[in-house]
């Protein structure tokens, strides 16, 4: 059934309580300023330090009209469903603190109105370093060297230590990080190759190759740095390690699902790989201090960090200030710039009263809204219109703010998704 939204009644002040404000849960430890820009927009804002799922998660979501997560929360159809989003349900948009959206069903969100925004940029340069700093501790031998030392033994030596410069390195991979990653090895004298499915431009000295085979085979270091599509689980396993050259160095930094760490822990303790580091995996902890296990603890030559590659306090304080951008911008404007599941439209701001229409992209929908204004007498200023697959998207500037007769008739047509009454 359709979905009707009227912007939210604005916070009272001091001289008038009473009316609730709109309300926003963040979960997973976002950065403060992501509260500070909702709570001036607004919204009463709750935040909590862990993931939620399934029951739990759509317990905590009745009223909410915005949600926040990172990478640990599984926001799923069942959810969705469970807490009502779509059919009357407050939630308006998800915020992905964080690059990567496989957490969230995409589809099932735009089918029920609910928009998702995430940051592709904001900490391309702290996964940079990290895989940086990984490629130089593990080519100069420094992780068996700590350990020996951790135990008390004192091992000196050059062997199978080796300077970057010179050195290959091949970027399973080539979007924002990968391309960035590319630029700075090259400062650091390595040379460089790189696999995507995509047509992408190579940077700097860069080269293409035509296969992940050719890759494997020419590099001394492999790093992966694909999205979450599950077309890549399981990108990684004993052939592909086996096709690598012996004594090189593996690096994941991008989704757990994409190794086969099984795999990986019989090339490592076999020699064959000279060492690896693994910032993502199958299974992660929800919350810090729970258990963590895995077959590659205890092994000398693997870096193992808890998925911090873009946990920089940089690059979580532009991601908390992105994010929330994004979703104060939807709420207000109606501002799809950047979603990940609807069109994209971005509006200039406006004087006038606007509608926000999410509807199915099916032929007449403008006309449609047209004739359903233009019969209860609304002028229409000026129009925004994309689509996306099924969906279409259309904000409408009109001379006055439509009552709420014209509301429930354009919310009423068939195609309608979401209907929101913006100003």
């Amino acid at each position: 059934m359709p979905d009707l939204t009227t912007e939210p009644e604005p916070a009272p002040d001091a001289a008038g309580a009473g009316a609730a404000r709109p309300r926003a849960l963040l979960l997973e430890s976002i950065h403060p300023d992501a509260r500070g820009i909702l709570e001036a927009a607004g919204y009463d804002v709750e935040v909590r330090s862990g993931a939620l799922a399934g029951p739990q998660l759509a317990s905590a979501l009745d009223g909410v009209e915005l949600l926040g997560i990172r990478s640990q929360t599984r926001l799923t159809a069942e959810v969705l469903e469970a807490a009502g989003a779509g059919a009357g349900g407050a939630l308006l948009a998800v915020g992905a603190f964080c690059i990567g959206t496989n957490q969230v069903d995409l589809p099932a969100a735009a089918q029920r109105g609910v928009a998702v925004f995430n940051a592709p940029f904001s900490n391309t340069r702290s996964v940079v370093e990290l895989a940086l700093a990984e490629i130089i501790a593990l080519t100069r031998q420094m992780t068996p060297r700590s350990y020996a030392l951790h135990t008390g033994t004192w091992q000196k030596t050059a062997r199978g230590a080796h300077e970057v410069r010179g050195r290959r390195l091949g970027i399973i991979g080539y979007g924002n990080i990968g391309s960035q990653l590319s630029v700075l090895a090259e400062a650091l004298g390595m040379s460089v190759a790189f696999y995507d499915t995509a047509e992408k431009l190579a940077l700097g000295n860069a080269h293409r190759m035509a296969s992940l085979e050719q890759v494997l085979a020419w590099a001394d270091v492999v790093t992966l740095h694909v999205d979450g599509r599950s077309g890549n689980s399981g990108l990684f396993g004993a052939a592909q390690f086996a096709a690598m050259r012996p004594g090189s160095i593996f690096l994941n930094l991008s989704r757990g699902f994409l190794v086969d760490h099984e795999a990986l822990r019989e090339a490592l303790v076999s020699g064959h790989l000279a060492g690896a580091g693994i910032d993502v995996f199958p299974d992660e902890p929800a919350r810090n201090g729970d258990p963590f296990e895995s077959i590659l603890r205890g092994l000398d030559n693997v870096i193992l960090t808890p998925h911090i590659g873009g946990s920089t306090e940089e690059a979580q304080e532009d991601i908390g200030r992105f994010v929330a951008g994004k979703l104060r911008d939807y709420v207000a404007v109606g501002s799809t710039s950047l979603s990940v599941n609807l069109p994209a439209v971005t509006p200039d701001a406006t004087s006038a009263h606007r509608l926000a229409h999410l509807h199915r992209n099916v032929p007449g929908v403008l006309g449609a809204i047209g004739s359903v204004l233009a019969d209860h007498g609304v002028n229409v200023v000026g129009q925004h219109l994309s689509t996306r697959g099924e969906l279409g998207y259309v904000l409408t500037d009109t001379a006055r703010r439509v009552d709420a007769g014209v509301a429930a008739a354009l919310a009423a047509m068939e195609p309608t998704v979401r209907l929101r009454v913006l100003a």
